[in-house]
């Protein structure tokens, strides 16, 4: 559910391949020029967009899995969740990059979910699945020794190009994502979520702001600044309000 983002290499700022959108052969990517005559537009713009990004060569030196790492640093930095021993659940985990955060600032217990194959990250646990499964979602529930207290979702639906469609398929998961935090935090407890702009978030925001005692949007730097996305921060959960089914 969620995409992953190839990064670039550290030494002497020399970059390794990078692989085609397309799933096509590799481009090399030194210094030598990228020959994207065979390539589409889009994946033209897909290449000239990692060359360009500091935040794909800042994860490589780094050791993330993906330059969404930083979208979770950056909303730690400026809201502090991430809590030494903390509980924590991240909905669309995959390729790992918010697990590492989470790892590295102190959480006492992680666990994981996307429908995609995610490399083992110990002691983080993950499960490979479809999250609006309801056998998938009982299986999460049954590992949680504790309730959370926090639960991550950077999931996004596939896009279509029509910007309406995927911002309300990219909402419906942050409405799941929501009643599960709902239904599993800890009081007290922290819930973010990626959502799409797009002035559809009413029955979210309202189920967040009973349940929670503040509710915040906010778009971290390390959001592209062409992606709609944002994300809601809740806070405070007191619990037992609203849908959770």
């Amino acid at each position: 559910m969620t995409g992953s983002e190839d990064s670039e290499g550290k030494r002497r700022w020399r970059r390794p391949d990078v692989k085609r959108p397309d799933g096509g052969g590799r481009l090399t990517t030194g210094k030598q020029k990228v020959h994207k005559k065979k390539l589409g537009k889009s994946s033209r713009e897909w290449v000239d967009r990692q060359l360009n990004d500091p935040y794909v060569r800042r994860a490589k030196e780094q050791g993330y899995r993906a330059r969404a790492a930083f979208k979770l640093s950056e909303i730690d930095d400026r809201f502090r969740l991430l809590k030494k021993g903390a509980r924590v659940v991240d909905l669309g985990c995959a390729p790992g990059g918010w697990l590492q955060v989470a790892l590295e600032r102190g959480a006492g217990s992680v666990i994981g979910i996307d429908l995609s194959p995610v490399d083992p990250l110990a002691p983080a646990e993950i499960i490979e699945g479809d999250f609006t499964d309801p056998v998938v979602l009982a299986d999460l529930a049954a590992r949680l020794d504790q309730s959370p207290d926090l639960v991550l979702s950077d999931m996004a639906a596939p896009t279509t190009g029509h910007k309406q469609t995927d911002h309300l398929r990219t909402l419906a998961l942050a409405e799941a994502a929501a009643r599960f935090a709902i239904a599993h935090l800890a009081p007290g407890g922290t819930f973010v979520s990626k959502v799409f702009q797009g002035g559809a978030q009413g029955e979210l925001l309202e189920m967040l702001k009973a349940n929670f005692a503040r509710v915040r949007h906010w778009k971290p730097p390390a959001s592209r600044p062409e992606s709609p996305e944002t994300f809601v921060i809740a806070v405070g959960f007191h619990g037992g309000n609203g849908p959770t089914d």
